[in-house]
């Protein structure tokens, strides 16, 4: 009975999260998680576009929560809005921004969009990152293309705090489902080896100027036994 109770629960608060995300838009929710408060609910949002989400004068917010009590029967909602400041960093974003771009841009530029979000999440200061589409693209059979760059670890530790996420996108061809990973950059890497930048410039002079010392001994020791000669 117990059991029953628990996972009705977990689907009415499934139904909040998925209603939340749908009413304030596709692309401008990374997360929406609820905690239970003794004064009421408090529903924390985060997103990078924060006053789009609130609306003019709290408009969105006043109409999103009287639509909660109504009708998902809840005491006293409070909704809060949590702005994420790299957006580039958040899998979540990522995930929907490619598919936004594969519905509007069509699945035949998904190399493309899948490059330049990839080369973006890097210059974010990403560690590593990979992404992976799966559907007809751009053939009428499916496939699956994997994107990666940068250190990316899939087990142990660190993997730990890779931020992961999953999106879909409704193309002509078919649903496309596209898994975004990203390893951010204050993450703890063991294994990870730190190169000293003087040094490493240093052996590659050194590297590069040995020969061209030999050939001019080389060529000095030739021109004195010409001299002799």
């Amino acid at each position: 009975m117990e059991e029953k109770k628990f996972v009705q629960f977990k689907k009415e608060e499934l139904g909040i999260k998925e209603y939340v995300k749908k009413s304030l838009g596709k692309g401008r929710i990374s997360d929406v998680s609820i905690e239970y408060t003794p004064v009421g609910e408090k529903i924390i949002v985060a997103t990078n576009r924060p006053g789009l989400v609130i609306g003019r004068r709290g408009e969105k917010i006043n109409e999103l929560t009287s639509v909660l009590k109504k009708r998902f029967n809840l005491d006293n909602p409070h909704i809060e809005i949590k702005e994420i400041e790299n957006e580039s960093l958040d899998a979540q974003l990522i995930a929907d921004s490619i598919a936004i771009n594969l519905e509007r841009k069509g699945s035949l530029k998904f190399k493309l969009i899948a490059y330049r979000t990839l080369k973006d999440i890097m210059n974010a200061g990403a560690l590593g990152s990979e992404l992976v589409l799966s559907g007809k693209l751009p053939s009428d059979r499916a496939r699956t293309w994997r994107f990666a760059q940068g250190y990316l670890k899939k087990t142990g530790e660190p993997s730990k705090v890779v931020n992961k996420a999953l999106a879909q996108a409704k193309t002509n061809q078919g649903v496309v489902g596209i898994k975004v990973s990203i390893l951010p950059p204050d993450a703890i890497i063991h294994d990870k080896i730190v190169v000293d930048e003087a040094l490493r410039i240093k052996i590659i002079t050194e590297a590069v100027e040995e020969p061209i010392k030999k050939t001019k001994k080389n060529e000095k020791g030739r021109n004195k036994s010409k001299e002799k000669k």
